[in-house]
């Protein structure tokens, strides 16, 4: 066996780029282990975990090439692979015609092709600018880039308002936009439902159980998830109420958010009732309706028929008596929750409380339940949120590149505290091509239950059906709804028939 790390000084890629480089080495026939990516800490650690020394690197702006193989031969092979496709121009296919300068800002592209929507995907720290930019030449702006700064977000949204524009995020993963999807996306038809959402797996859910209802949408439009809390005080949801409730052909508008401010959510539910269309709320918090009941009653309302949402569920392999709630949460085992979406960890989290009591995590429902440090989560009952800022720094969503959850799935299926697992699988357009195929061999050594919320359209790539009995055959309960499928690991935690 052969390894090498190489560090490659101020050279920055996009994490997403690194993690193609990072499949494609892999994928070589004698690579035992791979990873091309940023030395940021979490990297790092990830390069310790993978059994690598770490290496000597000055900042998190450095790039790293860490390769393991079966002999010299393999390993030279492969790091020439991952050295040519770093090396690779990109933007080739979009080279400006002769004599033409390409536009250098998003502020030149748009006095040249005139003002629209511009999606931003830089990191954090540069985000303000290029949004900034895009705002003064009249664009709309979606905001993919996370890490960034409170008071920034808040001076774009009033940079917007000034302006009658809309910024979509930061950190707005999903959208849909005259039709066409961006972000974390999915193949949905046309119909009468407005989606406006604080929250990006959140609205995946609603989009998906509405196709999966048959019922599609006018537009969905992500504002980030902080603009319901107290500090940005729902500054872009105001304008997307105002842009949908504009629409004719929106007859519902279903405003979906992760846990919101009470004054926040309060103020928005006494503006909804001044629009002309009729608005519904999927508001996460205590006593509020899960996101599955809150799509059901959009559903009433439409006059649309509630449907049996699909599930594939397995029995417990060792059926136990009933108990009662103490004996369950002392001898059953813990809940241990390893999730993409955040939103889909908040629910689940709300959920699960309700029986459980206290649920730790690195994005808790209330501060004295955080834990310390997410990759090494303590006892007792814990969920992590895998596509949290502090986790994506130089890394790509777990929705993209599940490498670190899955690692982590091994090592909470090894823990022999504990009793049930619950994640999530994310499909469509940007999501990884085929997150089963990860799964499955973890699944093979699952001695405990795995229950496993889907999220997909019917028309998504991945194929939502095709994967949903595949994780069912490979061991797993799954279920299209997150609310459901936490219903069901705490059935099965407490030994009752799921």
């Amino acid at each position: 066996m052969a390894e090498r790390i190489a560090v490659r000084r101020n050279q920055y890629a996009d994490s997403v780029a690194l993690m193609q480089v990072s499949r494609a080495v892999t994928e070589l026939p004698e690579v035992q282990a791979a990873l091309v990516a940023m030395a940021t800490e979490l990297n790092l650690e990830l390069l310790a975990g993978m059994g690598f020394e770490s290496p000597p690197v000055e900042s998190a702006n450095e790039l790293l090439i860490a390769i393991r193989a079966s002999d010299e031969a393999a390993l030279t092979a492969a790091f020439e692979r991952a050295e040519r496709m770093l090396d690779a121009p990109a933007g080739a296919a979009s080279a400006p015609a002769a004599g033409e300068l390409p536009p250098r800002t998003v502020g030149s592209a748009a006095n040249r092709v005139g003002p629209g929507l511009a999606v931003i995907s830089v990191p954090g720290q540069h985000a303000f600018v290029e949004a900034m930019d895009a705002l003064e030449a009249g664009c709309d702006v979606l905001l993919f880039s996370d890490n960034v700064p409170l008071a920034q977000e808040i001076a774009l949204k009033d940079a917007a308002t000034e302006r009658g524009l809309l910024v979509m995020g930061p950190d707005c993963g999903t959208a849909v936009v005259g039709g066409i999807g961006l972000g974390f996306a999915h193949t949905l038809t046309a119909g009468p439902v407005g989606v406006l959402a604080a929250s990006g797996t959140g609205a995946q859910q609603v989009l998906c159980l509405l196709d999966a209802a048959g019922v599609g949408i006018t537009a969905a439009l992500g504002v980030g998830g902080r603009d319901l809390s107290a500090e940005v005080a729902g500054r872009s949801t105001r304008t997307a109420l105002a842009m949908l409730d504009a629409d004719p052909a929106t007859e519902l508008i279903l405003l979906v958010s992760k846990p919101p401010a009470e004054q926040v959510a309060a103020e928005l539910r006494a503006a909804a009732t001044r629009l002309s269309t009729p608005t519904r709320f999927a508001l996460l918090g205590v006593g509020e309706p899960d996101l599955t009941a809150a799509v059901e009653q959009a559903l009433t309302a439409l006059g649309v028929p509630v449907p049996a949402w699909p599930s594939w569920p397995r029995e417990p392999s060792r059926p136990q008596e009933p108990r009662d709630p103490q004996a369950d949460r002392e001898q059953s085992g813990a809940l241990r929750g390893l999730f993409c979406g955040g939103t889909l960890c908040d629910e689940a989290m709300l959920l699960a409380s309700a029986t459980l009591g206290e649920i730790r995590s690195n994005i808790p429902l209330r501060p004295d339940w955080a834990l310390p440090d997410p990759l090494e989560p303590s006892a007792g009952h814990w969920m992590v949120d895998f596509g949290d800022d502090a986790l994506t720094r130089g890394r790509p969503h777990p929705m993209i590149d599940p490498t670190l959850r899955d690692q982590q799935l091994r090592r909470a299926l090894a823990d022999p505290a504990t009793g049930v697992v619950l994640a999530d699988v994310v499909l469509g357009h940007g999501a990884h091509p085929d997150p089963a195929a990860g799964l499955l061999p973890i699944l093979e050594s699952a001695e405990v239950p795995v229950v496993l919320s889907l999220i997909g359209a019917r028309q998504d790539p991945q194929d939502v059906y095709g994967t949903a009995e595949r994780l069912h055959e490979g061991g797993a309960s799954v279920f299209f709804s997150n609310a459901a499928a936490t219903r069901h690991a705490l059935a099965l935690l407490a030994g009752r028939d799921g």
